[in-house]
C-alpha cells in the first residue's frame, strides 16, 4: 500500500472516528438537570428569608373574580367598530386565514347574543371551586375539587394535575373535569379523582412574570410545588400542548412525585428521535400498527401541515411582545387570531369551510368562553412569552429532550392533531411507554372536542398503571 494511500486511510478513519464521537455524544442519554425549586419570579425582590416567605404566604385563597358592568359594556363597544375588515378574496374560505365575512358573525353573536348573557356565562365559569396561591412569588391560579369520604366509597381515588395549552385555558377542561371528579356520581365507575387545574403563569387569572427565564421547565417547578403545597406528593398528571411538554418535564425532574404521565400530544424532539423518524418512513410496516399509516405518513404531507400552520409559533418565539400589542384592547382581532386555531387545528381540511367548521365539534359559547378569559385577564401577551422562553438558550441547554422520562407514560394519539410521533421515538424518551393508542376522530384540543374520548383512554392508561405498578389510593 502506497504512502498516499496510507495517509488517506487514516485521515478517513480519524474523520469517522471523530463523525462516530460526535453522533454519539449527540444522541446519548442526559442526567437530569438540577433546577431552583426556589427560584424566585415575582415584581418584587426575591425574600432573603425564603423559609419565612413561604410561611406567610402559603395560605390557598377562594376566590370568585368578577368583572364589572363597565368592562362588558366597553367591550360590547369595541366589537362595534368592525366595519373596515377587509373582506376576503373571491373563493376563499379559511385558507388564508379566518374569514372576514365569517367573522363578522361571530362578532355580531359574540356582541348581541353571547355578552347580554355574560353574566349567566359567569356562573358557569365558576361552577368549580377557584382559588389562588403565591408561588415562587407569582400569583397562581386554579381549580381544585376534592372529593367528599361519602363520594369515596368502593371507589379509587388518586390526584391528578391537569395542564393546558395556547391558546386554551382551564376552559378547555370542563366537561372532562366532572368526568374525573364524577360531579354526577356514578356507582359503576371505579375511579374518582381530586381534580387539580391551573392557569400557566401567565395565563388566564395567573400573574405572569415580569423577568427573563420563565420557560417550560421553571414552570414545571412551579406546578410541582403547587402540588406539594395542596399536599399531594404523588399524583397523575395529563396535558396536551403545553401542557405536554411542561407535564413531561415534572415527569423528568421530579419522578418520585409522578404516579403516571398521560398526553394527548407526546413528543420527542431529540435528534435521534427525528432521525429515526426519517428511516421509519421507508418501512412503514415495521413501525405502525395497520390501518394507522395515516397518522404519520407520508412525512412530506406532515412537513407542508407544519410549515403552514407554524407562522404563529415562529413570531411568538421571537417577537411575542409585537403580536401582543397588535392584540391587546383588539378584541376583533383576538377573536380571528384565537378561534383560527380551534379551526385548523381541529381538522386541516376545515381550512377549505366558510365557518372553518368552528361550530362542528365546538359550542360557539364554548370558543368564546375561552376567549373571554384572554380577553378580560389581559394575558395575550404574557401567554405567547412562553414560547420566547422556550427557545432561549438557557433552556436550550438544559437538553431536557435527551433526559429520558422513566415513569409510566401514556401517549393518546388523535388523527387530526398537528404531529405525531412513532413508539420507537417515543421510547427514546418515555422509557416505560406502558400505553400508546390512536384515534381516528379528534385534533388539537382532545379535551374541549372529545372528553369522554380522552377519559377513557385515561382511564385505560390508569388502569394499565396499576396493574403494572401496584400503586396506591389515597
Amino acid at each position: 500500500m502506497g504512502v498516499t494511500v496510507k495517509i488517506l486511510v487514516l485521515i478517513l478513519a480519524i474523520a469517522g472516528g471523530l463523525v462516530y464521537r460526535n453522533v454519539t455524544q449527540l444522541w446519548a442519554d442526559l442526567p437530569a438537570p438540577k433546577l431552583d425549586p426556589q427560584e424566585w419570579w415575582g415584581d418584587e425582590a426575591q425574600p432573603k428569608d425564603y423559609e419565612a416567605y413561604l410561611k406567610n404566604n402559603s395560605e390557598v385563597i377562594g376566590n370568585r373574580l368578577s368583572y364589572p358592568d363597565k368592562t362588558i359594556a366597553d367591550l360590547k363597544e369595541r366589537l362595534n367598530r368592525t366595519l373596515r375588515l377587509t373582506p376576503p378574496l373571491e373563493g376563499v374560505a379559511f385558507e388564508y386565514g379566518f374569514n372576514t365575512n365569517y367573522l363578522k358573525e361571530v362578532v355580531e353573536y359574540w356582541r348581541d347574543d353571547y355578552l347580554p348573557r355574560w353574566r349567566e356565562r359567569e356562573v358557569f365559569l365558576w361552577q368549580f371551586n377557584h382559588f389562588t396561591t403565591d408561588i415562587q412569588g407569582l400569583r397562581t391560579h386554579f381549580l381544585h375539587l376534592m372529593v367528599y369520604d361519602d363520594n369515596k366509597v368502593g371507589k379509587k381515588h388518586y390526584p391528578v394535575l391537569l395542564l393546558h395549552g395556547w391558546p386554551g385555558s382551564v376552559r378547555e377542561f370542563y366537561d372532562f373535569i366532572h368526568l374525573l371528579h364524577q360531579t354526577n356520581l356514578d356507582n359503576n365507575n371505579k375511579y374518582i379523582f381530586n381534580v387539580v387545574v391551573p392557569s400557566l403563569p401567565g395565563y388566564g387569572w395567573s400573574q405572569g412574570t415580569s423577568r427573563k427565564g420563565l420557560g417550560p421547565a421553571q414552570v414545571a417547578v412551579m406546578m410541582r410545588n403547587l402540588m406539594l403545597r395542596l399536599g399531594y406528593n404523588k399524583f397523575f398528571i395529563q396535558g396536551g400542548d403545553w401542557g405536554s411538554i411542561i407535564g413531561s418535564n415534572i415527569a423528568t425532574l421530579y419522578p418520585e412525585n409522578v404516579l403516571g404521565y398521560h398526553s394527548n400530544m407526546c413528543n420527542n424532539l431529540s435528534p435521534k428521535s427525528l432521525a429515526k423518524g426519517l428511516v421509519a418512513e421507508f418501512w412503514p410496516s415495521l413501525f405502525v400498527p395497520s390501518g394507522f399509516e395515516d397518522f404519520f405518513f407520508p412525512k412530506s404531507n406532515e412537513m407542508r401541515y407544519l410549515m403552514e400552520e407554524s407562522g404563529y409559533f415562529h413570531i411568538q418565539a421571537t417577537k411575542p411582545d409585537t403580536i401582543g400589542a397588535a392584540l391587546t384592547d383588539n378584541p376583533v382581532g383576538l377573536a380571528a387570531y384565537i378561534l383560527e386555531k380551534f379551526s385548523t387545528w381541529t381538522n386541516p381540511s376545515y381550512r377549505s369551510l366558510a365557518d372553518g367548521g368552528l361550530t362542528k365539534r365546538y359550542k360557539m359559547d364554548a370558543l368564546l368562553d375561552n376567549l373571554m378569559i384572554y380577553y378580560l385577564t389581559n394575558s395575550i401577551t404574557t401567554s405567547q412569552r412562553l414560547y420566547a422562553e422556550q427557545y432561549a438558550q438557557a433552556q436550550r441547554d438544559l437538553h431536557l429532550e435527551r433526559v429520558p422520562t422513566r415513569v409510566p407514560t401514556g401517549c393518546a394519539r388523535f388523527k387530526s392533531d398537528i404531529m405525531q410521533f412513532l413508539d420507537v421515538q417515543l421510547k427514546d424518551k418515555y422509557t416505560n411507554l406502558v400505553h400508546s393508542t390512536y384515534h381516528k376522530k379528534g385534533g388539537h384540543f382532545a379535551a374541549l372536542e372529545v372528553p369522554k374520548v380522552l377519559y377513557k383512554d385515561f382511564i385505560d392508561f390508569v388502569e394499565t398503571v396499576e396493574r403494572k405498578f401496584k400503586i396506591k389510593t389515597l
